[in-house]
């Protein structure tokens, strides 16, 4: 009886560890997404290029595709411009060194200087690169209606 015992305790322990890993994980993704929306809205090239790869492929809902160079150049210039997002219904899934997170996008826009309000879904793709997670690729879409 006490073998297993020592068993399920064993068990439970190693089955905590993991959960209490991958949810440290989980808050560290969550913590990049949540400076990332802070630098959509007040966007710096520093800030950008910190929470991006070099090798960012960035959809639009629209079909239009940017590389990093060109997503920070059209934040900067007023081109894309954010002036309130709020991510909802979030969803974060890390599988080893990637992390999927899911959420809807609700934000009030100036592109341009033309003011309107869209809600999109949005797929990101994170990857941990030197213990830093970084997005490698964005993928907004249309919502039902």
């Amino acid at each position: 009886m006490k073998k297993y015992f020592l068993l399920f305790v064993l068990i439970s322990v190693s089955n905590w560890a993991q959960t209490k890993a991958v949810s440290k994980e989980e808050s560290t993704v969550a913590n990049s997404v949540e400076a990332f929306r802070k630098a959509l809205i007040d966007p710096t090239e520093s800030n950008l290029k910190a929470l991006t790869s070099k090798d960012l492929s960035y959809g639009h809902s629209s079909g239009v595709l940017q590389d990093q160079k060109v997503f920070i150049e059209k934040l900067l210039n007023g081109e894309s411009d954010f002036v309130t997002i709020e991510f909802q219904n979030q969803s974060i899934q890390v599988t080893g060194d990637v992390a999927i997170v899911r959420h809807n996008l609700a934000a009030h826009t100036k592109d341009s200087g033309v003011e309107k309000d869209i809600k999109i879904g949005n797929v990101l793709v994170w990857q941990k690169q030197k213990d830093k997670w970084l997005l490698i690729a964005r993928q907004a879409f249309k919502l039902p209606q």
